[in-house]
């Protein structure tokens, strides 16, 4: 078996060789969860120019260098407004963002003064600088705000916007077709025949692939037929980028995912030193209209589609859009349970954060997916590592994954 590092190295080398993957011009509306193609500098200073951090009124500190100091109010600045220069002894009824008239080099809060329409009293000593947001103290104008290969999140949508950008240069959403394998299989909201199970890893990985900007189609389930299996693979490669199958991918009987790959483009298979999960599949298939797309196929077991999903397809979609960041960074936490009896494998053991201390979810069967929904996180535990009481272990956030 591939240790999981050689394995993810085989699927992202495959990328290296690629073409450049295409480039859209989007708007900022339509940009959330894409990945950035290209630096984006601020074309303005932000703040543009010294304004009021608060409500209040703007005034020389050297004129208000004790408690009590009354001063005519000489004008009024609100936000969008730009006000005269400030008399020596005034002071200016000033609102927050609005432009600090020159002059000025403090702004007392309102709610340590008194004031009628004429005049002001102000309880408490100015200092220079402050309440006052400076120019360019943000972000200076010419300066990369957002750098290429970023996920674009809700707050990085508000920074462009911010320095005056309307529109971004994206990768290309891949097209990813989902196929289910195995006769066994039904759709939720059907009856259950009997011997058959209901399908819970398309809708699951389906959602785990549009979190990646991926644009999904459900193929629907494959019949256990080697002629049905190759038909499916030929006319999801026509259209598709991606094409990713959980079940099947074992070596039993009615697993013909191998021969059908071999048969339609190329198959590059092994076992991953994983726990949950082991069995995957890495390959092309060919198009008939001339290239190929890509094929990962996942264990059929949900904890351990779930848990693959994250480990190899989660890199592979973010590599192929050129993201910056493939892989959630651990953090060393204290283990709250005792794991006497560790596998051969790496394995990946759903936890819940409580504190600066993890607990363990009891049952970690691979075909247990109330574990995953249940735990925030994992813990990427070393081969034969046993595990004590106290021990610090990597816990791997599900929310880094954006599964939380």
């Amino acid at each position: 078996m591939l240790s999981l590092d050689e394995a993810r190295a085989r699927v992202l080398s495959a990328l290296s060789d690629a073409a450049q993957w295409p480039v859209e011009t989007v708007p900022l509306h339509k940009a959330c969860g894409r990945v950035l193609s290209e630096d984006i500098r601020a074309r303005v200073n932000v703040p543009s120019w010294d304004n009021a951090g608060m409500d209040g009124f703007a005034v020389r500190s050297v004129d208000v260098a004790a408690p009590g100091v009354r001063l005519p109010i000489s004008q009024r600045i609100a936000a969008g407004q730009v006000g005269s220069a400030l008399q020596a002894h005034t002071a200016a009824r000033i609102f927050t963002g609005a432009p600090l008239p020159s002059g000025a080099d403090a702004v007392v809060m309102q709610e340590h003064c008194e004031w009628t329409n004429e005049q002001v009293q102000i309880n408490t000593p100015a200092r220079s600088g402050q309440a006052i947001r400076r120019c360019a103290e943000d972000m200076a104008e010419g300066a990369v705000v957002l750098s290429r290969g970023a996920r674009l999140t809700p707050q990085a949508l508000g920074l462009a916007a911010s320095v005056g950008v309307a529109q971004l240069l994206v990768a290309q959403r891949p097209r990813v077709l989902l196929l289910s394998t195995g006769d066994e299989l039904t759709p939720p909201g059907e009856p259950l025949r009997a011997g058959s199970i209901y399908n819970a890893n398309r809708d699951m990985l389906r959602a785990q692939l549009e979190s990646l900007g991926a644009v999904c189609t459900d193929g629907g389930s494959v019949p256990d037929q080697l002629e049905a299996t190759r038909r499916a693979l030929r006319n999801a490669a026509e259209h598709h980028d991606l094409i990713i199958s959980s079940g099947g991918v074992s070596v039993g009987d009615e697993d013909h995912l191998r021969a059908a790959l071999i048969a339609e483009g190329h198959l590059d298979h092994w076992q991953i030193a994983i726990k949950p999960g082991k069995p995957l599949a890495f390959g092309r298939v060919s198009r008939v209209s001339g290239g190929s797309a890509w094929f990962i196929g996942l264990p059929g077991n949900p904890v351990s589609s779930f848990v693959t999903c994250l480990l190899m397809v989660h890199p592979f979609l973010k590599r192929l859009q050129g993201a910056s960041e493939l892989y959630p960074s651990p953090i060393r936490l204290s283990a709250g349970f005792e794991w006497p009896r560790p596998d051969s494998r790496r394995e990946f053991l759903r936890v819940r954060r409580q504190g600066d201390s993890l607990v363990l979810f009891p049952n970690q069967g691979s075909a247990v997916l109330s574990s995953v929904v249940w735990a925030d996180g994992v813990v990427d535990n070393p081969p034969g590592n046993a595990i004590r009481t106290g021990d610090l272990v990597d816990y791997l956030p599900l929310q880094a994954w954006g599964m939380a």
